[in-house]
């Protein structure tokens, strides 16, 4: 190779490496959106979870995912699809599973990579005595495309 054949092929090299690694950088907008995600997430839980809840209220949840979601629940019984998830949720509302004892999901702690969220979340839940905390619980949330594609619970 010629010297300034070289030395074009080490240019475009290097800059073909730095835009491959500010590719790979999860930008404030972008780990902004995810936080969005969860939280947006949690907060339609929490609208599911009271008596008067509807079909809408579960549906606004699963337009947040993608079409091969997948939710991942070991203590709980493993892995369910997208459509298991769904009628997992309409089954719980029709048997009055949903009777508003969530008053509120509080996000204790979070981190935001690339294309995933863990949080270190717990549940609030109505008491006699106003609302109690739930234990910490820990889950993972990862995204393609703007939409959640799977949802990991560790507790």
């Amino acid at each position: 190779m010629s010297r300034p054949t070289s030395l074009l092929f080490l240019f475009s090299l290097l800059l073909f490496s730095l835009n491959t690694v500010k590719a790979q950088e999860a930008t404030e907008d972008h780990k902004d959106s995810l936080n969005n995600l969860v939280q947006r997430y949690y907060a339609l839980n929490v609208k599911v979870f009271q008596s008067k809840s509807t079909i809408k209220d579960i549906d606004n949840i699963f337009a947040l995912f993608t079409s091969d979601f997948v939710y991942i629940h070991p203590k709980y019984g493993g892995t369910y699809t997208r459509e298991d998830l769904y009628n997992g949720y309409i089954r719980n509302q029709k048997n009055g599973g949903y009777d508003g004892s969530v008053a509120d999901i509080k996000i204790e702690n979070q981190i935001t990579g690339l294309n995933g969220v863990t949080v270190q979340k717990r549940f609030i839940n109505k008491s006699e005595n106003g609302t109690e905390e739930g234990k910490l619980q820990m889950t993972l949330f990862e995204f393609t495309d703007g939409k959640i594609s799977k949802i990991f619970e560790y507790w």
